[in-house]
């Protein structure tokens, strides 16, 4: 390694730790702090790194193993879920974007075609920045975030053909000499590999990986295939990251991707830290302070215009108002490849000197404003909400109800299909309790309602949903969905609407209940706690604990709403387990062999307990446990015999069951 290079790792890892910790303090983003690092660590700044080009590769080498990542924990059942927004969604956006951005620049007098590569420039958003907030957030799975994702996959794909358009906007010919046709094979190839590796190859491969038992082997074996498919695509014509992101697609469908989650997140994080470093670098820190007030509104009519457009594309691709504006704003920035583009236009002569500097504000500026709009956007969704819009705006493009459900009375509400969403509504059919379920998946509700399950289209945020599922004169409230602000305002909602109404909540974190009975809820099961409670109570079980002691706790910790929990001391239950009360005894299972003599014998002709001092508690015979078994009961072949005794009986009765010795 190049000393000099050296040197810029450490300083820039140096003044990270003091900008981060100052953002923390004044409760800024972490993004920001990284941005802000770059800003006066780079030759706009303090000139205090040297090896520009190589702290770039670094930040390379961050987007392709974020987007590996974001592929590791998606799937191509979950990509084949979205495709709607992939298409649709993606397109409008881009489209309607590189339309904006075209017109607004001839209005500022620029040329046809720098007009068009200035579109482009604005249409892409930063999937680094917002998938990194969205998984910090843990909102991926909800309909704003599914929808930002799709839209996200699409701009990738299509900074491909952005790029190969350059060299005909400079007026060059073919470029590099590239071939359509190539390309296109390239790019089919590429679609019927992924496939094979997903389904045939990498479950083989990491099959034998495993068997090694080498952690190191395993992590290698990970790292390669991101970088080998990544390059695969890199030579196709499309981007190092979409090609990462395939990577990952390709070994979630294993059973392999938790592990290889786990090891790759800590290179990520970073990595994909000197990515918003190196960008913060390009900005010349002089010429934002010559023109602050220019860049910074240029900054804010982007954000307006790209939540407006991306908010419409998610709008008109089947999501509610509300849902639709989070997402606009959540892709209002411009994005790294709007950086990779930019790079690609300046030898072309489409962007330059102050244009480009104005560009590279602007777009730190909307980067660093991203973290906090987002934050933002449920509180801003929902005061647009309350504007006297018209009910199908608000409700969305995808067909709501038909009017049986508006004369239910006494009936549950399901506020989400997820498996909890559906074990509950098999459970309220079976106990035949009248129940309605609201749905954000269009595809769901089209499905369930097909089949005959009361499955309804529609954002239970909105007050007017709520009543024509007639809430003020049902009993209990369900939400099991996975967006927290949304959550939050149903639960506030349903309250105000019917005081009377009985409201459980399904949320992650124990952090969110307090909120959430502020709000109204009556009960509220976080998932971690819950999770905690199963684990503890089957460790608890492994050592014996009686069934009725474990119920008695889990009772109490729910019941003193989780304080006991969190503050039980480690010493606070006493109990014994197996080893220390009884160090002698010894549980165990054997299977009675083809040939043993015990085979058509009762248990009182064995005299097991008399001749072996072991005593049976239980046969498993084909899947049937038979307990405490009574002392005619005939053994037969395969059985499996579970026994306690001391160790040395143990090992005496152990012949019985495997040899043929006779029983005298």
């Amino acid at each position: 390694m190049h000393p000099f290079l050296l040197n810029d790792i450490l300083i820039i890892i140096l003044l990270s730790v003091v900008v981060l910790y100052l953002c923390h303090r004044m409760h800024l983003p972490l993004i920001v702090g990284f941005l802000l690092t770059g800003i006066i660590a780079g030759p706009h700044g303090l000139g205090l790194v040297r090896e520009i080009e190589a702290v770039k590769t670094l930040a390379e080498a961050g987007i392709v193993l974020l987007l590996f990542t974001i592929g590791l924990e998606f799937s191509f059942r979950s990509l084949l879920r979205i495709r709607k927004t992939v298409l649709l969604g993606g397109s409008l956006q881009i489209a309607l974007t590189v339309l904006a951005g075209f017109a607004a620049a001839r209005l500022f007098g620029y040329s046809f075609n720098k007009a068009v590569f200035a579109g482009f420039l604005l249409s892409l958003s930063s999937t680094a920045i917002v998938m990194k907030i969205l998984q910090d957030r843990a909102e991926m799975e909800t309909p704003q975030g599914n929808a930002s994702l799709g839209i996200l996959i699409f701009q990738d794909m299509a900074a491909v053909p952005m790029m190969l358009i350059v060299p005909l906007l400079a007026g060059t010919e073919q470029g590099e000499g590239v071939s359509p046709t190539l390309l296109v094979a390239k790019i089919l190839g590429i679609v019927i590999l992924v496939p094979v590796l997903s389904k045939w190859l990498v479950p083989r491969l990491f099959f034998a990986i495993a068997k090694t038992r080498s952690r190191e082997l395993f992590l290698i074996t990970t790292i390669a295939l991101c970088m080998a498919v990544a390059w695969l695509t890199y030579e196709a014509g499309l981007s190092l990251a979409l090609g990462s992101f395939l990577a990952g697609l390709i070994i979630s469908e294993s059973e392999y991707s938790h592990q290889a989650l786990g090891d790759v997140l800590p290179f990520r994080d970073v990595f994909t830290s000197f990515f918003f470093v190196s960008i913060g670098m390009l900005l010349d820190i002089g010429f934002f302070l010559k023109h602050p007030l220019f860049l910074i509104m240029a900054a804010f009519c982007v954000l307006i215009l790209k939540t407006l457009v991306a908010g419409a594309a998610a709008f008109f691709s089947g999501l509610p108002l509300r849902s639709a504006i989070i997402a606009g704003i959540t892709l209002s920035q411009v994005g790294e490849f709007s950086f990779i583009l930019s790079e690609t236009g300046v030898p072309h002569g489409l962007v330059s000197g102050d244009n480009y500097q104005a560009f590279l504000a602007v777009s730190i500026l909307t980067m660093m404003a991203t973290p906090s709009l987002i934050a933002a956007a449920p509180a801003i969704s929902e005061q647009v909400g309350r504007l006297p819009l018209p009910r199908r705006l608000k409700q969305g493009m995808t067909p709501g109800y038909s009017g049986e459900t508006a004369h239910l009375e006494n009936h549950l509400i399901i506020v989400g299909f997820g498996l909890n969403g559906k074990n509950l509504a098999r459970a309220a059919r079976v106990a035949g309790i009248p129940y309605a379920i609201l749905e954000m998946n269009p595809a769901s509700v089209r499905a369930e309602k097909a089949k005959g399950e009361p499955l309804f289209f529609g954002d239970a945020t909105q007050e007017a949903i709520l009543l024509h599922l007639n809430v003020r004169q049902s009993r209990s409230l369900v939400v099991v969905i996975n967006d927290p602000a949304a959550t939050r305002r149903i639960t506030e909602l349903a309250r105000r609407l019917n005081p009377r109404l009985y409201i459980l909540v399904r949320t992650r974190f124990v952090s969110e209940m307090n909120a959430l009975i502020d709000l109204g809820a009556n009960d509220v099961i976080p998932e971690e706690f819950e999770t905690s409670v199963e684990i503890f109570s089957r460790v608890l079980a492994k050592y014996f604990i009686p069934k009725e002691e474990i119920e008695k706790l889990t009772s109490d910790i729910r019941s003193d709403g989780y304080e006991m929990f969190r503050s039980t001391s480690r010493n606070a239950v006493s109990s014994c387990t197996m080893e220390s009360c009884l160090p002698d005894l010894e549980i165990t299972s054997f299977r009675i062999e083809n040939g043993s003599p015990v085979v058509g014998k009762t248990l009182q002709e064995t005299e097991m307990r008399k001749k072996y001092g072991v005593t049976l508690l239980a046969v498993n015979r084909s899947s049937l446990i038979i307990s405490n078994p009574p002392s005619n009961l005939k053994f037969t072949r395969g059985d499996i015999l579970f026994v306690v005794g001391d160790t040395k009986n143990i090992q005496q009765v152990k012949t019985l069951f495997a040899c043929r010795i006779p029983l005298t």
